[in-house]
């Protein structure tokens, strides 16, 4: 049965129509050399995406019949989304932006769908001109998707272009999370980092590749994380930008809202103050996602402004841009990327993630494979040196720079790709 049929029922009309296409195309093309022959139901299928016009003027109509709440009553950012900052960006949603560019940026990289553990996953892989390229695989988070990586994927599968040397290439795999993007949503729980990591390993084998190693920020650090304590053959490191370091006793005084141990150093500190910040006054997105992600995405399913918002808030809270996230992202950057979750219908899914997986990701975790670091100034908190070498028992790299946020990739594309290079050069 053909992953179109298969899974129509629960999918809504437009996902059905993409995986129609996606179908069609699979059945009409030639599979690119480099994709390894597959068993009975495990088929690499081309992809493009191609949203119908109908759902790209349905959106318009939404969002230009939006019923706008009154102003907040504070002059600060601590009521979430202000008024005066998002209707603009709502308004050239409505009225100059073009999704059919975001959806270029996409068709502009080979996209493919397989069934990993009975879903179907979507992912782009771009092979690097050079024949001894490191593959890689790298995993988005949330609010963002695979669009929040795409401007890496020229500096790093062609590096000389970018500054870089030949030796430093990578293979680039970048999937989309199950119930995020173009991948199937989940019909049962179990679909956490956990899981979401030994599917990727079966991704990456059924690409060809016996030796990769995998990055990731947000959900992808977890996922990064899950791979590394798995240490399936052939997973030669991980790097990640939001790394899991809080030691146990610092969790504690944490959890017990006590004020900073005596005794830390400076970095330790300020990172004491950042996670304790999160857990008081920045932690409630996370809490509805947590317990309630169906109640919460009724809302964001039939409101595109109410998702805008959701999501509006969470870039402002974490790019390099002191609360301006239009100093880091553009309004189509942004635009491209919560479109993206509007016509998929996945903002339901991808908070149920939270719900999947209801656990502390920055308290430390005891890796043993090579572990590499990068520390963007805008992280939600930046993770000290001295704990970072306790959770990482194998720390390859380590380095703090000057740029970038939460979502390093999407902010610094270029700085990004520099860390990766200089982060796993010694694992080739």
């Amino acid at each position: 049965m053909s992953a179109s049929v298969e899974t129509a029922t629960a999918l809504s009309p437009t996902r059905r129509e993409l995986l129609a296409v996606t179908a069609a195309t699979a059945a009409l093309s030639v599979l690119p050399k480099h994709v390894r022959a597959a068993t009975a139901g495990d088929a690499i299928r081309p992809f493009k995406c191609a949203i119908p016009q109908k759902e790209i003027d349905e959106l318009l109509r939404r969002v230009r019949a939006t019923r706008w709440p009154g102003n907040e009553t504070v002059s600060d950012r601590s009521q979430g989304a202000q008024l005066q900052k998002l209707r603009p960006l709502v308004e050239y949603w409505g009225t100059e932006y073009d999704w059919r560019k975001g959806e270029r940026k996409l068709n502009a990289h080979e996209q493919f769908m397989t069934r990993i553990d009975g879903l179907e996953i979507h992912f782009i892989h771009v092979k690097s001109k050079h024949a001894d390229a490191l593959p890689l695989i790298m995993t988005h988070g949330w609010p963002g998707s695979v669009l929040e990586l795409v401007k890496t994927i020229g500096p790093l599968t062609d590096p000389t272009a970018h500054g870089g040397a030949a030796e430093d290439a990578f293979h680039v795999v970048i999937p989309s999370m199950p119930g995020y993007g173009f991948s199937e949503v989940p019909s049962e729980t179990g679909w956490g980092p956990d899981r979401i990591g030994r599917a990727w390993h079966v991704l990456m084998k059924r690409l060809g590749y016996d030796r990769y190693v995998s990055q990731g920020g947000d959900w992808g650090a977890v996922v990064s994380d899950k791979m590394a304590a798995q240490a399936p053959e052939g997973l030669l490191g991980i790097h990640t930008n939001m790394p899991a370091t809080v030691p146990p006793e610092i969790a504690k005084a944490l959890a017990d809202g006590e004020p900073a141990p005596e005794g830390l150093s400076a970095d330790e500190k300020a990172a004491y103050e950042q996670m304790n910040a999160l857990y008081t006054k920045g932690a409630g997105y996370a809490l509805m996602m947590v317990t309630r992600p169906q109640t919460l995405g009724y809302a964001l399913t039939d409101s595109p402004v109410g998702l805008a918002a959701w999501y509006y808030d969470k870039f402002a809270d974490w790019t390099y841009s002191g609360g301006d996230p239009e100093k880091s992202l553009t309004k189509d950057e942004m635009l491209d990327d919560i479109s993206l979750y509007w016509f998929t219908g996945t903002a339901t899914s991808g908070a149920r993630l939270y719900w999947e997986n209801n656990a502390n990701n920055f308290n430390a975790v005891d890796i043993k494979i090579p572990a590499a670091i990068t520390v963007f100034p805008g992280e939600i908190y930046q993770a000290p040196k001295s704990w970072a070498e306790k959770a990482y028992h194998n720390l390859i790299y380590y380095n703090k720079v000057d740029k970038g946020g939460h979502f390093a990739a999407w902010e610094q594309p270029d700085l990004f790709a520099s860390e990766l290079r200089a982060a796993f050069r010694t694992l080739r």
